[in-house]
């Protein structure tokens, strides 16, 4: 295939130029090398291409017909081995985020419109709680807060998360402020959020205190139905910091043990490790890199 390509660059530049020795010096091969190649394609096509005498060159009808398609055949081999940029940013990404409502609805919008000059790149949006397998789920890109332990992977680290404890003033207003975390636990209506890769309850943690909600008050999978039930001034939540901050500004939220040392969660965005990376990939990880810099960092 790569020599039939290389004569048919020879043809079309013979056919540009009409002129077998300019057309060897315009692509650094002998002027014999170039007359050998079109007897060659014209063996090949059974076909004349070129009506030749001492005064020049002139295409015969079939190669005017012959040339546009071999042109073509050209440009598209070219664009398929070399792409442009622009070309390059299209296909599909797949990216896998938390469930974090609001915070990466603000990301999704952000990363659209840096994207709005590449029309043909095609995002699949997961948002999941649940630790994916990379491979197994054919992700691209992935958002993540903890420590990373796949060494499968490429990391960056974005920035750093904390949960914190939260009740909205109505709530604060019918039971008190709690006097201390054994107050909390024992006379409060809690929220628990469920490990989706475990099935149990995730634990809050707060300074020097770990408790397990049991039997918490609102059971659910996702943080977002944590957020709704706090805000309603129906429990006391243990949820990141970042998803609360809107509503602590405006009062609708109060923390609750403001003075305890808080567990902090890096914020990293990772992807698979692989021999060739897709240029769309490279640049939806860098731009997301910095989207969430600028939000976490």
């Amino acid at each position: 295939m790569k020599n039939r390509l290389e004569l048919l660059h020879i043809f079309c530049t013979v056919a540009n130029t009409l002129h077998f020795k300019n057309a060897a010096c315009e692509l650094g091969i002998s002027p014999q090398r170039v007359t050998r190649s079109i007897s060659e394609l014209e063996q090949s096509l059974g076909e004349v291409l070129f009506q030749r005498s001492t005064r020049q060159v002139q295409l015969t009808d079939f190669a005017r017909q012959f040339l546009p398609r071999a042109q073509r055949l050209l440009a598209d081999a070219d664009a398929l081995i070399h792409p442009q940029p622009n070309h390059a940013l299209s296909g599909t990404i797949r990216i896998a985020l938390p469930d974090y409502p609001i915070l990466m609805n603000e990301v999704l919008q952000q990363l659209l419109i840096r994207l709005s000059d590449f029309p043909d790149i095609q995002l699949h949006w997961r948002t999941d709680n649940a630790l994916i397998d990379v491979v197994a789920g054919k992700i691209d890109v992935g958002i993540r807060f903890g420590n990373p332990q796949d060494s499968r992977l490429i990391v960056k680290k974005v920035g750093q998360e904390q949960d914190i404890i939260v009740a909205s003033p109505s709530l604060l207003q019918h039971y008190g402020e709690p006097k201390n975390w054994q107050d909390l636990i024992s006379r409060y209506p809690l929220s628990a959020l469920i490990n989706p890769n475990n099935g149990r309850i995730w634990q809050w943690e707060i300074g020097t205190h770990r408790h397990q909600p049991n039997p918490p008050k609102l059971l659910t999978n996702n943080i977002s139905s944590e957020l709704s039930a706090v805000l309603a001034g129906q429990t006391v939540a243990h949820i990141p910091r970042q998803l609360c901050q809107p509503y602590l500004e405006r009062g609708e939220l109060v923390e609750l043990f403001p003075h305890l040392p808080r567990k902090t969660w890096p914020c990293y965005l990772y992807r698979p490790k692989r021999q060739a990376e897709p240029l769309r990939v490279k640049r939806v990880f860098d731009l997301l890199a910095e989207i969430l810099l600028g939000r976490f960092g």
